[in-house]
């Protein structure tokens, strides 16, 4: 499978400008199989002020335009995340959108983040470990912050993920440490890993761009620069259960 992770160029955009240039830029990725988008990138992660007036709930128009566009072209989409409006609060939520345009998964994020941001106090954490059943197999999500938690990643293998799917913001301030957890997340998982993070800037931060697809044995395959720009890398999901059992070091965990 062919897989486009379209490392969006953040500016102090309109919603609906935002909305416009990833549409835009989803029909510049040809001949893929699945689209992945980065976090919060209607409004901009570190737009905080814009959190609420700008959330939607998951039949609101963000999300009915790519179930359009996924129609259209055929394919898988991550929307990556928006603010999602429901009657439990506001949630940081990924919307992963099947080629028919039906919701196949939506996975809210389960570690927000605190230091030097107000998504801790705006938002309401998720609850639910996200693993679904997809044409390339076992499919799991999470979503920038929680790169920084293994133990979900853990949980993911354990409900049979074979290819993890990750929107971001990540900031340029800690990409070093962005570029070493996606192999690592990738390698001692044995498991494809697909990252696709915000570039440019907004609301007078910098995002670190660098979004990468990592193979089971954490080769990078693919990997952005700090701007604008879609990658792609074609991946055969079947490495993994090959890795699996060449090197069966999960087959060994000892605290489950």
């Amino acid at each position: 499978m062919r897989v486009a992770s379209i490392q969006l160029e953040m500016t102090n955009r309109s919603k609906a400008k935002n909305i416009e240039h990833a549409l835009a830029r989803i029909d510049q990725a040809t001949a893929v199989d699945l689209m992945l988008l980065p976090e919060i990138w209607p409004c901009g992660f570190f737009s905080f002020d814009r959190y609420a007036a700008e959330s939607e709930t998951l039949d609101g128009p963000t999300v009915n335009a790519f179930r359009q566009k996924a129609r259209e072209r055929r394919c898988h989409i991550v929307m990556g995340s928006l603010v999602e409006r429901n009657a439990d609060g506001l949630f940081n939520s990924t919307v992963f959108i099947g080629p028919t345009g039906e919701i196949l998964a939506c996975y809210r994020k389960i570690h927000l983040f605190g230091y030097q941001s107000d998504e801790t106090k705006l938002l309401t954490p998720g609850k639910e470990i996200v693993v679904v059943d997809t044409p390339w197999g076992r499919t799991g999500f999470s979503t920038c912050y929680d790169l920084r938690f293994p133990e979900l990643f853990r949980r993911m293998v354990d409900g049979g993920a074979e290819i993890f799917l990750i929107p971001s913001a990540w900031p340029l301030a800690r990409i070093e440490a962005w570029r070493l957890f996606n192999r690592v997340r990738a390698h001692e998982n044995l498991a494809f890993l697909v990252s696709c993070n915000c570039a440019g800037e907004n609301a007078g931060k910098r995002y670190g761009g660098h979004s990468m697809i990592v193979d089971p044995w954490g080769k990078v395959l693919a990997e952005g620069g700090e701007g604008g720009e879609i990658i792609t890398a074609e991946i055969d999901t079947r490495e993994t259960a090959r890795a699996r059992a060449e090197f069966p070091a999960l087959a060994d965990r000892v605290f489950r």
